[in-house]
C-alpha cells in the first residue's frame, strides 16, 4: 500500500464527506493505493455515523472511535498504530489542509528519502493577534530548544515514512513535537514544504489561546526528556552537587571564621550565611532524592493504555 492518511476529529460533521471525496479524488488520480483512517476522538455530533457510511461505500475508508474525547496525541498514537502504508499523512479534518499537496508530499519521502517532511503554512488565515503571532513566538522557542530547524511545528500536514510513525510515541499534548520526537528516535532527515492553508469552512476551531500555554510547558517537558528522560540523576545529581558544594562552602567559612579569626564574634546560628549553607545543602540533599525517585520511577513504570477505543469500523 502507497499512503495511509490518518486524520484525528472532533465534531467535524460538515466536512468529512467532502474531504473524503477530495482524498479519493486525489488518489485515484495519482493512481495510488490507500487508505483512510478517521480518527473519532469522542465526537458528541454525528461524525461516527458519517464515518461508519463512508466506511460502507468505500472500502479504503477506516474508522476508530474513541469513548471520550482523550486529545488528538492520542488519536495520532492509534491511527499510527493501525497504519500499513509506506508513506503515512497526517491532516486535520477541517478542510484547512489542502489533499491536493499529498502526491508531493509523498514523493519527498519516496524519491527524495526524507523520514518526515511537515508543512509550513507560511501564508495564513486565521486572526493575527489571536494565532498568528502567539504561533511565530511558540515556532521560534520550538527550533531554539530542539535543534529542529522547522518554520510551522503545529501544521496538521505532515508525511512520514512507516518506520517513524512505529517508533515514535506520541501521547499527552506531544503531537506538536512529532518532528522532535523523531529526530530524537534517529530519524533526522526531516524535511518541510509550503503548502496551502485554507479558511475553515465548516464549524469553529477546538483550540483555543490556552494550546499556546500548554505548548511552551509540553517544550519544556520535551527538551527535559531529550536531554535527560533515560538519566533523570545526571540533572538532578548535578544540581544537588552543586548546591551541596555552595553549602559546605559556606559552612568551612564559618567553621575557620569561629574557630581561627573571630572567635568572640556573633554566633553562627545569627549569621546569615549559616541559614545560606543550610539551605543549600537542604536543597540538594532534595535534589538528590528527587534523581534517585526519577531512576527508580524509570525502572519500574509500565506502560499505560492511554485511550479506550469504543468501536471500529467493520473493514479493520
Amino acid at each position: 500500500m502507497n499512503i495511509s492518511v490518518v486524520i484525528p476529529l472532533l465534531n467535524e460533521q460538515e466536512s468529512l464527506t467532502e474531504l473524503h471525496d477530495w482524498i479519493a479524488n486525489v488518489m485515484q488520480s495519482n493512481r495510488f493505493s490507500y487508505e483512510i483512517l478517521f480518527i473519532d476522538d469522542g465526537s458528541t455530533d454525528d461524525s461516527w455515523q458519517v464515518i461508519e457510511h463512508l466506511a460502507s461505500q468505500n472500502e479504503s475508508v477506516k474508522g476508530i472511535r474513541f469513548s471520550k474525547n482523550f486529545g488528538k496525541s492520542q488519536a495520532l498514537h492509534a491511527g499510527f498504530e493501525k497504519a500499513q502504508g509506506d508513506v503515512v499523512i497526517t491532516m486535520d479534518a477541517d478542510l484547512q489542509d489542502n489533499p491536493d499537496e499529498i502526491p508531493e508530499l509523498y514523493n519527498m519521502i519516496v524519491k527524495d528519502r526524507f523520514d518526515l517532511v511537515s508543512g509550513w503554512k507560511k501564508k495564513r488565515y486565521d486572526s493575527v493577534i489571536a494565532k498568528n503571532l502567539p504561533s511565530k513566538l511558540f515556532n521560534w522557542a520550538a527550533r531554539k530548544t530542539s535543534g529542529v530547524k522547522l518554520n510551522d511545528f503545529n501544521c496538521g500536514l505532515k508525511a512520514y515514512k512507516l518506520d517513524v510513525v512505529k517508533n515514535i510515541d506520541v501521547n499527552g499534548e506531544m503531537h506538536r513535537y512529532i518532528p522532535v520526537l523523531a529526530k530524537n528516535a534517529g530519524f533526522t532527515k526531516i524535511g518541510e514544504k509550503v503548502v496551502q492553508h485554507q479558511a475553515r469552512k465548516y464549524g469553529e476551531t477546538k483550540f483555543g489561546m490556552n494550546r499556546f500555554i500548554n505548548g511552551f510547558l509540553d517544550l519544556i517537558t520535551i527538551w527535559f526528556i531529550s536531554h535527560f528522560g533515560k538519566r533523570p540523576m545526571h540533572l538532578f545529581g548535578a544540581l544537588g552537587v552543586l548546591m551541596f558544594i555552595i553549602g559546605l562552602g559556606f559552612s568551612f567559612y564559618l567553621g575557620i571564621d569561629k574557630l581561627f579569626l573571630n572567635p568572640s564574634g556573633r554566633l553562627i546560628t545569627e549569621r546569615p550565611e549559616f541559614f545560606l549553607a543550610l539551605s543549600t545543602m537542604i536543597i540538594g540533599t532534595q535534589f538528590f532524592v528527587a534523581g534517585f525517585l526519577g531512576e527508580m520511577i524509570l525502572r519500574s513504570k509500565q506502560d499505560k493504555k492511554r485511550y479506550l477505543i469504543k468501536d471500529e469500523t467493520s473493514n479493520f
